[in-house]
């Protein structure tokens, strides 16, 4: 008995020592894990923090991209982003895999098999939530209202942003784009200024119960977000909008192989407006075809656009006598003739302002052989900013190649062939004539402000970058470009506005033949352009227009559709910027015409039955019983035959049937209103984008389309045909 007592006892202390030992084991690896707080490697604190913690990103805004007016033209706007959670300790999950991807996959681009088959992979890889695809990201409201009302379990949405071009095709080459996946710029101020109008994220870190939701007192971690800086350009939207409107129209008509137009303010050296074609919406940037913004990344021969400076330079030099006569036609330089542009017939001795009028190209290598020198011409060219870039605040602009070989590559460049120049060059040497001499340096970044603390950290302003030629000789240069387009012998009969005396010249270059020496030759196998400002006396607007291979037709010149921008361009530009045409009225009654009255405050009834009396056209506007504005106004001069607006105290307006109307007319019914107009072609009115009888309000836009067919009308209003445009 003894001896079976012993042997227990020793199986007790031995259990007791085991158990001790284990415990003391257990104990210690307690002690070391709460100590340590590591187990295998793995941080305890990171997997709970991990599991138990939620981190969500902070998204900061990307800089928004403005017009002068503050109107957005580049801007973040809200888009949603699909994704699924797994995990079913969670309060959604995914439930029915199959059934889930039954009815979601058709609303994010996805193959049915493939989406199930992701959710099943997920789940066996104890995935707590996956993303669905590029189906599944930047989906709008109301795709994502769609995916809602299907009340799926574990489908989610995250809202993100993304970038937005509200204007569409508005200065696509000079703003660019961003992707929309990677949020990669890729062009224009978009990709330049990328560094300063990407957005630095935050992140808000919380802890959250086993079900999901956010712990009464987390212990949150908030790193604000840093907005990316907003950048304001020079572009005028109302300028912009027109320049997009008629060179998708030219190109709709004439399928140019590329066209470029540049519209800036001379004294300031501000683009207000700016584009290309062939062009593109931010939008949908898969669909472009052309990445090079043209008009300074573009260099070609100018043609005779460049006699302007030439000849600024021998008036300044004081070589230049207009009245001098020259032998017009051919001439021998070396081993190269030289010919004017009309197959080197010349038009016999003539002087050289009409040579000039003409764009005679013996004239301009005479004036510079004989006259004024090589050396000097290339010493303004430089004066003139053509041997450098211009520096304008867009990415990518190119260099001039000037031809400096000799007397042959000096006749050629004084008339615009042999050298290369950009049309940016082009704008900013012609700011030194239309602004007394002064050249002003072209820019489209008015200022950039950081929206984190609303400063402005950049101011552009208006730069002087140099004086190549006096206020004088400014003066008879644009006298010689005024008799370029009211001359008789002037190639630039196309571009004159009847009361906006617009001076310019044109050019016809010619285009390198890329499979054999020498140019490209046929009908409209050039690139036709029209440097040209207005209005003389003090010019507001220059406005460059270039028009690559338009396909014109036997009986039409380059000049129609580089004609159909300029004017429509120029006109809209000095009307919205209050420049009223000058229009010729008569001041006092004569036997033909009377002069009117004030009829403001008047009966509409009273003052109807006196005018009618007098054979004028009277246009009533509204059923108001008093008269509240007129046009023209008081005592001004009015030819039997001429509309005279009256715009009553109604409530109510319909727009009239315009059909048949002068520019004039439909101008004085613009003021008289207080719309917008916006004009394309000359004449009369074909067609108008307000149908008749539509109701309309102060403010409201209207676009005429006018072509110079015979009218009713016998207001005095001057349409030309365009003149014969040959080769320069």
């Amino acid at each position: 008995m003894e001896i079976k007592r012993s042997v227990t006892n020793k199986r007790a202390v031995l259990l007791l020592g085991v158990v001790l030992f284990l415990f003391t084991v257990l104990l210690g690896r307690i002690i070391y894990i709460q100590s340590t707080q590591e187990i295998d490697g793995q941080n305890l604190r990171a997997l709970g923090e991990e599991r138990w913690t939620k981190t969500e990103v902070i998204e900061g805004v990307r800089g928004t991209i403005f017009d002068r007016t503050g109107s957005p033209v580049a801007q973040e706007v809200n888009s949603y982003t699909v994704y699924a959670v797994l995990d079913q300790n969670y309060q959604s999950y995914v439930v029915d895999v199959n059934e889930t991807a039954n009815l979601l996959a058709p609303h994010i681009n996805m193959n049915e098999q493939d989406l199930a088959r992701a959710f099943t992979n997920a789940q066996e890889e104890g995935k707590f939530q996956i993303e669905l695809g590029a189906g599944a990201r930047h989906l709008t409201y109301e795709q994502v209202t769609n995916i809602r009302e299907l009340e799926l379990d574990g489908i989610y949405f995250r809202e993100e942003s993304r970038r937005y071009y509200p204007k569409q095709t508005y200065a696509s080459h000079v703003i660019g784009f961003t992707e929309r996946n990677t949020g990669e710029a890729r062009m224009g101020l978009e990709r330049s200024l990328d560094d300063i109008m990407r957005a630095n994220d935050g992140a808000i870190s919380y802890q959250r119960d086993r079900k999901g939701f956010p712990l009464l007192n987390p212990n949150e971690s908030i790193t604000a977000a840093q907005n990316g800086h907003d950048v304001y350009l020079t572009l005028d939207s109302n300028i912009q909008t027109a320049l997009e409107q008629v060179m998708s129209q030219v190109e709709e008509d004439y399928s140019p192989e590329k066209m470029i137009a540049i519209v800036a303010d001379p004294k300031t050296g501000e683009i207000l407006g700016m584009s290309n074609r062939p062009s593109f919406n931010p939008n949908h940037y898969e669909q472009i075809t052309n990445y090079l913004n043209y008009t300074v990344s573009d260099r070609y021969e100018p043609g005779s656009t460049m006699k302007m400076f030439t000849v600024a330079a021998a008036i300044e030099e004081g070589v230049y006598n207009g009245q001098e006569l020259y032998q017009s036609g051919s001439i021998e330089v070396a081993d190269r003739r030289i010919g004017d542009h009309n197959e080197a017939r010349g038009w016999g001795t003539i002087s050289f302002d009409e040579g000039f009028y003409r764009s005679s190209n013996v004239a301009m290598a005479k004036l510079v052989l004989e006259k004024l020198g090589s050396e000097k011409l290339y010493e303004y060219l430089t004066k003139f900013g053509f041997d450098q870039k211009t520096g304008i605040d867009l990415p990518n602009e190119a260099d001039s190649l000037l031809a400096k070989g000799g007397r042959v590559d000096a006749a050629t460049t004084a008339f615009g062939q042999g050298s290369a120049v950009t049309p940016i060059q082009q704008i900013q040497a012609a700011t030194a004539i239309a602004n007394d001499g002064k050249m002003m340096k072209p820019y489209i970044i008015d200022q950039i402000v950081d929206p984190n603390q609303n400063s402005v950290i950049q101011k552009n302003e208006p730069e002087v970058v140099g004086e190549p030629i006096t206020k004088e000789t400014a003066d008879q240069v644009k006298d010689l470009l005024e008799g370029v387009v009211t001359n008789s012998a002037g190639t630039g009969h196309p571009y004159y506005l009847e009361g906006f005396n617009v001076i310019g010249k044109t050019g016809t270059a010619q285009i390198n033949n890329p499979n054999a020496r020498g140019y490209i030759q046929g009908h409209g196998e050039n690139i036709f352009s029209f440097l040209g400002m207005a209005p003389k006396e003090d010019p507001r607007v220059i406005v460059y227009v270039a028009i690559d291979r338009p396909k014109i037709g036997l009986d039409e010149s380059g000049a129609a559709p580089t004609s159909m921008i300029f004017n429509t361009i120029m006109k809209h530009s000095l009307q919205y910027l209050n420049i009223s045409p000058t229009v010729d009225e008569i001041a006092e009654e004569t036997e033909i015409g009377f002069k009117t009255d004030n009829y403001v405050g008047q009966s509409t009834s009273s003052v109807k039955e006196h005018l009618e009396e007098e054979g004028i056209e009277l246009t009533i506007l509204g059923d108001g019983s008093k008269i509240e504005a007129q046009q023209p106004l008081a005592n001004k001069g009015m030819l039997e035959g001429e509309r005279l607006f009256l715009r009553t105290d109604s409530d109510v307006f319909s727009m009239p049937d315009l059909t048949g109307w002068s520019n004039r007319d439909v101008r004085r019914f613009a003021q008289v209103m207080e719309l917008n107009p916006t004009f394309f072609g000359r004449g009369y009115v074909d067609t108008q984008s307000v149908e008749p009888g539509t109701m309309v309000e102060k403010g409201d836009y209207i676009v005429v389309e006018l072509s110079p067919h015979t009218s009713n009308s016998s207001n005095g209003d001057l349409v030309e045909e365009d003149e014969e445009q040959t080769g320069e």
